[in-house]
């Protein structure tokens, strides 16, 4: 028998043996979540209850696969018929044996993202749709607003207008593309990712025997990471805990940070609401940070009004403050942190248990290139570099044809963009293209194209014709070419071709700032293919720095951790200072940023920038740290980390 009291600490125990009925655990940051469920699972089959009365639901095969394998170690054999795994892969064991009430046949294939997104873009040219067209959203971009509709429970047409800004007559469109789509899917006897949870919920409601059969069978229910469930995942649990009532979910109100996936805080705030005599136990002892790391985090989170009062306790001894650094600016806060980088690793520590943190991918440009400059591997998590992505290559192609009229790959890109020009039509142009000089012939130069092609080669000769004419080897031209670029229809290109455009055009707008610096474009192509071509060498280095959104670095742990770009404006997000909603969102990803260093936490932001149009800006630290009691950090303003760079300006702390 498993000695419980041993190896579990009172407030695991108490869940672990006393969790019967509707319980709601708060568990904090690395406190242990994953253990206080996989010993439930093993007291609950030690108990007696049979495995094929215990459901355990988690939201990755990896976490699904983890604990199931951590039960069998603890019981010291497998207990068969235990229904664990992720909501999709219960509920596609289910639709297995009832897809027949719903109009599918039970032998149904699920489709991928491509193959979804294909039957969409079939949908569309039904529909007579320009799928491929810069007029209407792109396949992607409607399939990504009916799945979020789907699972926010929302109207397609709604969601496309409210959460996306297309006008009605598109939303109106995407709302037949949508019905369409799902009789296609059911003519065809094939479900995407999201049938596989919408249906389910469908047999529930609409077919009570097979509510009740499965309501009874699972005597305990188990649910990891209830607060990043929408609004579907939710539901089920509801109706699946109807008969036996004995459902338990795990989770942190305050690192509810995915509402963009359709995730809803509410499900696990209105929890005790929704299920009456709840029992809520809170996990509050951290393993992982030091108590002045806990402390600032406990200060950070306890400004926001919707959640349960919680306080991280830490198991370990004091330690060092963490640090507020007000660096000169952008440049400036990437040389701090590398600096520091180099002496942890001549400390000692290793490359991998260092991580730079972001609110948004655009904030790592600077630090992705003073990283390679200095030849320190690195590694980007959950996302492309930044200049690898698709949209800066995009606008980046327009600069190297400004600097090199023969670079036949950057003109392909850009010709591939355009309506009516597919690649054998590109490859024709080229032919002639490249038999000009000068950049300015352009505008003389007659390809005889038709139709769409026609419209689209002029309007490429007159962005052409525009950056010929710019005053190169002058500050600030540089940016006025992107700007250009964007105004005349790649901002619009953007928004058809994306479904998170908006991001996107953040990032493009900050490289109007980046590049603003520039006075000779060679300078800036050099750097850009230097930070590609170093970090291509360290894809899959497991002994490299992490660089990573806050985002993709929840559930993760660094010795040190650096969060970077924390002034106003820019964390929290300009755009949710007016939403409450959004504003505490922002403010919980500040909070899952902090509590994922271990040892040493270090919070930048650049005193002053440069913007393309406005010029020199100065800034005040983040509004999250103005919040804070300045005893839970300690402050450094001038050079940080880097007593030797005493010919920099002095940096001026604005207040």
């Amino acid at each position: 028998m498993i000695d419980y009291l041993k190896e579990l600490n009172k407030e695991q125990h108490r869940v672990v043996t006393e969790a019967d009925g509707p319980c709601l655990v708060l568990a904090g940051a690395g406190s242990g979540k994953t253990r206080t469920l996989v010993y439930r699972v093993a007291y609950l089959v030690q108990k007696g209850i049979k495995p094929e009365n215990i459901l355990l639901v988690t939201f990755t095969n990896r976490a699904a696969d983890e604990m199931m394998t951590r039960v069998k170690q603890l019981l010291g054999f497998k207990p068969d018929n235990l229904w664990g795994g992720t909501f999709h892969r219960i509920g596609n064991l289910i639709l297995r044996k009832y897809a027949n009430k719903l109009g599918y046949e039970r032998n149904f294939n699920i489709l991928d993202q491509e193959d979804s997104r294909t039957m969409v873009k079939h949908s569309m040219e039904d529909l007579g749709l320009n799928a491929s067209g810069q007029n209407f959203p792109k396949a992607s971009v409607v399939q990504g607003i009916i799945s979020f509709s789907r699972n926010t429970n929302q109207d397609v047409a709604e969601v496309a207008q409210i959460n996306y800004s297309y006008p009605e007559f598109i939303a109106v469109k995407i709302m037949e593309i949508a019905f369409l789509y799902d009789k296609k899917k059911k003519s065809a006897n094939v479900m995407d990712f999201d049938d596989l949870l919408v249906n389910w919920l469908q047999l529930l409601e609409q077919f009570p025997e097979v509510k009740d059969r499965y309501a009874k069978q699972f005597e305990y229910i188990l649910v990891d990471e209830y607060q990043d469930t929408n609004y579907i995942q939710a539901e089920i649990i509801k109706n699946l805990a109807s008969f036996h009532n004995n459902v338990l979910v795990v989770g942190d109100d305050s690192q509810s940070i995915y509402s963009f996936r359709a995730a809803d805080v509410k499900n696990i705030l209105n929890f005790p609401k929704l299920f009456s005599k709840t029992k809520v136990y809170k996990i509050e002892t951290n393993y992982r940070s030091t108590p002045q790391i806990l402390d600032l985090a406990n200060h950070i989170i306890k400004h926001n009004v919707d959640q349960f009062q919680k306080k991280l306790k830490a198991d370990r001894e004091d330690s060092i403050l963490p640090t507020l650094i007000a660096a000169r600016d952008d440049h400036h806060q990437a040389v701090s942190i590398v600096n520091r980088i180099m002496q942890l690793y001549r400390d000692g520590q290793n490359y991998q248990n260092m991580a730079v943190l972001y609110r948004a991918t655009y904030q790592s440009a600077e630090i992705q290139l003073e990283l390679s400059k200095q030849n320190i591997a690195y590694v980007v998590r959950g996302g492309m570099r930044y200049f690898e992505q698709a949209h800066i290559k995009d606008v980046i192609a327009y600069l190297k044809i400004l600097a090199n009229f023969q670079d036949e790959v950057a003109w392909k890109r850009i010709l591939l963009m355009y309506e009516g020009i597919g690649q054998k039509k590109a490859d024709g142009i080229w032919k002639k293209v490249s038999g000009c000089t000068e950049l300015d012939e352009l505008g003389s130069f007659d390809m005889k194209l038709t139709g769409k092609a026609g419209v689209s080669w002029d309007r490429i000769k007159i962005i052409f014709g525009y950056l010929a004419k710019l005053e190169t080897k002058q500050r600030g031209f540089i940016a006025e070419a992107i700007e250009h670029i964007l105004e005349h229809g790649y901002e619009a290109y953007l928004k058809n071709q994306y479904e998170n455009y908006r991001e996107r055009l953040d990032d493009l707008n900050q490289l109007l700032n980046f590049v603003a610096m520039y006075a000779e474009l060679d300078k800036l192509l050099a750097d850009i293919m230097l930070s590609e071509s170093f970090a291509g060498k360290h894809e899959n280095d497991d002994k490299a720095v992490v660089l990573s959104t806050i985002h993709q670095a929840k559930g993760l742990e660094w010795a040190t951790v650096f969060i970077i770009g924390l002034r106003d404006g820019h964390f929290p997000h300009h755009k949710s200072i007016e939403n409450p909603k959004e504003l505490e969102e922002e403010r919980r990803l500040f909070y899952v940023a902090t509590t994922r260093a271990k040892d040493e936490l270090n919070m930048l932001y650049p005193v002053r920038s440069f913007s393309y149009k406005f010029g020199e800006v100065f800034s005040k630290p983040s509004m999250f740290i103005r919040e804070l009691d300045n005893t839970k950090y300690m402050e450094q303003g001038q050079q940080p980390f880097d007593d030797n760079d005493s010919d920099e300006d002095e940096v001026i702390y604005v207040d």
